[in-house]
């Protein structure tokens, strides 16, 4: 009894302390304040494995369509550019000012296709990652999530192809009943089928 009592004020102890510290305003929530390397981890691994679990369900839908990842490519190009990057990028001013830094989505993440599709519809608290699934359908967002399987192996000629970054920015934000076929000149679309799909 008298060590359940002790682990009791101990708790509690713990729990004023931690009331004490975050009511002072010690806890620097700058963006130019990194986290201590424990706080890090521990909110990288909550993050992680509340994604895993969330996303582990799903059921990921054939993502080598060509139409997919030309239209997925023209999304990323509109909406993810900023903190994603993209080839021929190589960092921008947006992205310099977020922490965490987002993922370099050029280069291959540790993240299953379930995984962007989650992270994609639902957003992530405390970062820069906003949820698109309230103005995005599944299938718009799966396309994106096809177009970042191909995405770190394009070469910034085909990236932009397959962007259109030739054409008028404002044919590029388009709503899933006006979505047009983008198969651009010179370009086939058939030539983006190599590229490997990461699961």
């Amino acid at each position: 009894m008298k060590r359940l009592i002790a682990t009791l004020l101990i708790a509690a102890g713990l729990v004023g302390l931690a009331a004490a510290v975050l009511y002072s305003g010690a806890f620097d929530i700058a963006a130019d304040a990194p986290h201590a390397a424990l706080t890090y981890r521990i909110l990288e691994t909550a993050r992680n494995r509340s994604i895993a679990v969330r996303a582990r369900d799903i059921k990921v839908p054939a993502l080598d369509g060509a139409q997919q990842v030309a239209n997925g490519a023209q999304d990323y190009a509109e909406m993810c550019t900023d903190c994603h990057l993209a080839p021929g990028q190589p960092d921008s001013e947006l992205r310099n000012g977020l922490y965490p830094t987002p993922p370099k989505l050029t280069e291959r993440i540790d993240a299953t296709p379930g995984e962007m599709f989650w992270v994609i519809k639902h957003g992530i608290k405390l970062t820069a990652m906003p949820a698109w699934g309230p103005t995005h359908s599944d299938e718009r967002i799966w396309d994106i999530v096809a177009f970042l399987q191909k995405l770190p192996d394009l070469t910034l000629e085909q990236y932009q192809a397959l962007a259109g970054a030739n054409h008028d920015r404002q044919h590029l934000h388009h709503h899933d009943d006006e979505r047009e076929s983008h198969a651009h000149a010179g370009y086939p679309l058939d030539d983006i089928r190599g590229a490997q799909i990461h699961r």
